[in-house]
Order: structure tokens, then C-alpha cells, then sequence
């Protein structure tokens, strides 16, 4: 019974917490979750500092542009 009792005060408590939390989102017009992606914060980007998924596409596109494929030569390896 006890096990019950402490279960049930557990769900209140966190339906509680969720609706605290949730107030502002639901209640006010057009509410929606912040944006606390890195790609989304002004600072950052005027410091140039991005998200490790932007950041990788971009030095892979550099990489991609300083490769000459045309003038690449395979080396003789066996002597």
C-alpha cells in the first residue's frame, strides 16, 4: 500500500513539475520551445563559433576545394 502511496505522489509531483514548466509555452499565444541549439545563438555567431555539425561540413567542404584530382599520380611503390 505504501509502494502505491509513493508512486502516485511521485506522478503528481512530476505532472506538477511538467505543467510548471509547460505554462508559458501553453499558455501564451504562438508559445514554443526555445532555441537552445548553438546554431541558434546570435553571440556565438558573431565570435564564429558553431555547432560540431556545422563546423565539420564546412572543413570538409574546404578540404574538398583544395583537392586537385586532376593531377593526382599513383607512386610506385614496388622496387
Amino acid at each position: 500500500m505504501e509502494v502505491i502511496k509513493v508512486v502516485l505522489l511521485t506522478v503528481a509531483l512530476v505532472s506538477i513539475a511538467m505543467l510548471g514548466l509547460a505554462t508559458q509555452i501553453l499558455l501564451k499565444k504562438g508559445g514554443k520551445f526555445p532555441n537552445t541549439h548553438v546554431g541558434g545563438n546570435k553571440y556565438l555567431k558573431r565570435q564564429g563559433i558553431h555547432c560540431a555539425q556545422t563546423q565539420d561540413k564546412v572543413e570538409r567542404a574546404k578540404v574538398k576545394r583544395q583537392v586537385d584530382f586532376k593531377n593526382v599520380r599513383i607512386a610506385n611503390t614496388s622496387k
